[in-house]
């Protein structure tokens, strides 16, 4: 099946944009407020005591090393814990808000794990940021050897059937493949293949998670790439790029087709689509979350921003002098930098996902 001459072009040029190094679309890119949740946790039936993650930054909480992620350097962290500590915002990631909305502690990272104690009965997260499907521009595990890791642990006893069923599983990874994809050589109109088979193994890997024992498995569609501050910059950060979301919805359209598919084979409904895409564009035309509760001023514009386009949040010169501008008050910013959400934000996108964590029983 071929693409519009128009859409193969917006694929092309939102993959160039991309290509610079997207430490992590998606995380992945977290908040809370635990109120509301005993009496629909028991509604729902489902009740997870350890979250399994994988994917890339929206979901990263300190796995990439400090040699290469821009999560280890300040400002990121300034909001929580209080000082750069692995994850690409200034707080929390979707991994801690998830984690949150069922009552969990969030899950140690693998890179840690070996300090991680009792921490481990709340379960790990495999996400590492700039990683993807594929191998992509970071030198770090890929989402099948993060699920290599899963499987030595089960191999390992380190977790039995029991616990698994008593789990969630969350995926957010793509973006950064297709970053890697235009970098390496990739062209339009190679493009269409390309989405297709990253889809098919993303597949693949879900099939494999569910056959290891995973029986409630939530995966994060792509959420408008036209809308990151790396691609409003063009427009002074005031209108997402439509044909860029235009190209997001074909991925999502193939990403929803597959999940279907899985769910008909596998008969237990174990894979659910968390829509990041509808989500952050409600929250970004609303400028705020339905309740009131938090604005956003300018939600196109990131806190966080290099004073040039040669550098980014985080970049200092040679002096150490730092090469990046910030706002006054994180509250008021859905994104932290060219890429990512601020806690914030991601607190803002987990209060809007709540109908779908409360759906997966």
């Amino acid at each position: 099946m071929g693409l519009p001459k128009l859409l193969l072009c917006s694929f092309f040029f939102l993959f160039s944009i991309l290509a610079a190094g997207n430490a992590g679309v998606h995380a992945s890119s977290p908040h809370h407020d635990r109120r509301h949740h005993h009496h629909k946790k028991q509604r729902y039936g489902f009740r997870p005591t350890k979250l399994f993650v994988f994917g890339d930054s929206y979901a990263d909480t300190g796995n990439i090393q400090k040699s290469v992620g821009s999560s280890w350097k300040e400002p990121y962290g300034i909001t929580f814990p209080g000082k750069p500590a692995g994850r690409f915002s200034d707080g929390r990631v979707l991994t801690d808000y998830v984690a949150k909305f069922y009552g969990m502690k969030s899950p140690v990272a693998y890179r840690w794990i070996k300090y991680a104690g009792n921490r481990l009965r709340y379960g790990v997260n495999f996400a590492y940021g700039g990683t993807g499907v594929f191998d992509t521009l970071v030198l770090e595990p890929n989402m099948t050897t993060q699920i290599d890791f899963f499987e030595k642990l089960l191999k390992d006893l380190v977790y039995n059937k029991t616990d698994l069923d008593s789990s969630l599983f969350l995926v957010t990874v793509a973006g950064n493949d297709y970053g890697a994809y235009n970098a390496k050589g990739g062209t339009a109109q190679g493009l269409p293949a390309f989405t297709a088979s990253l889809i098919s193994q993303l597949a693949v890997n879900l099939k494999r998670l569910h056959g290891l024992g995973a029986r409630r498995i939530a995966v994060a569609a792509l959420e408008p790439l036209g809308c990151l501050p790396r691609s409003t910059v063009l427009s002074s950060f005031q209108q997402c790029n439509v044909t860029q979301n235009t190209a997001v919805n074909f991925h999502n359209l193939l990403l929803n087709q597959a999940v279907s598919k899985l769910n008909n084979e596998s008969r237990d409904s174990a894979y659910h689509v968390l829509d990041l895409y509808t989500t952050f564009t409600t929250l970004l035309e609303n400028k705020g979350d339905v309740s009131g509760t938090l604005k956003f001023e300018t939600p196109l514009k990131p806190w966080c921003m290099g004073l040039s386009t040669a550098y980014s949040c985080g970049s200092v010169d040679d002096k150490g002098r730092k090469m990046y501008t910030v706002c006054n008050d994180a509250k008021s910013a859905f994104f932290w930098d060219g890429v990512h959400p601020t806690q914030a934000g991601w607190h803002a996108v987990s209060m809007a996902l709540k109908p779908s964590l409360q759906q997966i029983c």
